[in-house]
């Protein structure tokens, strides 16, 4: 017989109230005893109407909803202060922009007891209503094609997976021996999942246990996100080398590939002809991803949008690694982290 857990389910949130309002409404959906578990939400400093929303859901759910209210302190301060006050024996963590389908905790908690974890971690989806942009950047985050299968979708990987905050667990067991997130703005969840493994804990990879996440609204957004994605991958390095892996070098090596190459074909006939090359296979294979997204969501809208999000995700994300080597390492300007100002808006 499995062990009785109670969990604790925290979402930290920052002027996100509309999102807020369907992550409750799909946990009213939720396949699980009520009595089992606790949505913990952190209001990191609203100045929208998240906090009457949820004291309105109080009343209206059979489960219990903890509200938190903190100065703005950041999404890992957020957590933090969830766990501090949570009364789960385990702690689960989901991003405000998530919906979790009704068997969602009942697969975590079934595969925690078959198979002995101490955290774990599982993929995001799509909802079938998400607007055709949100699956475009959907299947560009979780493509093999982009991302190696790091975050989890693909059975062989080219780096090392590490839960993510959208969707990632820990007991807190585990919690007492290593403490918290820590107070880096971008990459907190890879690193406290870096710190969970090196603790010893067994770490559960749980395929079924998806959720659906909404990301960013728009492609300067979504630009911004990977951007600082990259940035954090260069601070990760430099807290612990073994948080940059081969296939976090590429994205950066495309974008000087492709600098060099335009470069080159301005000075050279020759390598001019190298870089028409180059460009055409890059688009066959971007054509070819478009093919797969609209086959794979049934929406022949993707075909043209997939061939654009890609190159803004890589692109993106390779900016912003070379800007974290110039700002980071060699400027040893330790205060930049990449896009401030609305990234969270």
């Amino acid at each position: 017989m499995g062990r009785y857990r109670f969990y604790s389910i925290i979402v930290p949130t920052y002027n996100r109230e509309e999102e807020i309002r369907e992550l409750l409404d799909s946990f009213r959906q939720l396949d699980f005893p009520a009595d089992r578990f606790e949505l913990i939400i952190v209001d990191d400093g609203s100045t929208d109407g998240t906090a009457p929303l949820v004291v309105a859901y109080q009343q209206q759910v059979p489960f219990h909803v903890k509200l938190i209210r903190q100065l703005n302190q950041g999404p890992g301060a957020a957590r933090n202060r969830g766990m501090e006050e949570a009364r789960g024996d385990f702690f689960i963590f989901l991003d405000s922009d998530v919906t979790v389908p009704p068997h969602w905790l009942t697969v975590v908690d079934a595969s925690l007891n078959a198979y002995g974890g101490d955290a774990f971690g599982g993929p995001d989806a799509h909802r079938d209503d998400f607007p055709p942009l949100l699956k475009a950047i959907n299947y560009a985050m979780t493509s093999f094609l982009t991302t190696g299968g790091i975050r989890g979708h693909a059975q062989k990987k080219m780096g090392k997976y590490h839960p993510r905050s959208f969707n990632m667990g820990v007991s807190r067991k585990i919690y007492r021996k290593i403490g918290g997130f820590s107070n880096i703005r971008h990459g907190q969840d890879i690193e406290y999942s870096h710190r969970i493994g090196q603790s010893g804990a067994r770490i559960l990879h749980i395929p079924e246990a998806y959720v659906f996440h909404k990301r960013r609204t728009s492609l300067v957004q979504f630009f911004r996100q990977v951007f600082n994605f990259g940035v954090a991958r260069v601070r990760l390095a430099q807290l612990d080398a073994r948080l940059l892996e081969a296939v976090h070098l590429l994205p950066a090596l495309a974008v000087l590939g492709l600098a060099s190459l335009l470069l080159g074909a301005w000075i050279h006939p020759l390598i001019a002809r190298l870089t028409l090359a180059a460009i055409g296979s890059a688009f066959a294979a971007l054509l070819l991803a478009g093919v797969h997204g609209a086959l794979r969501y049934r929406d022949a809208r993707l075909l043209f949008l997939i061939p654009l999000v890609i190159p803004i995700q890589i692109l993106g994300y390779g900016l912003g690694f070379l800007a974290g080597v110039w700002f980071r390492i060699i400027r040893r300007r330790d205060d930049y982290i990449g896009f401030r100002k609305r990234y969270y808006q």
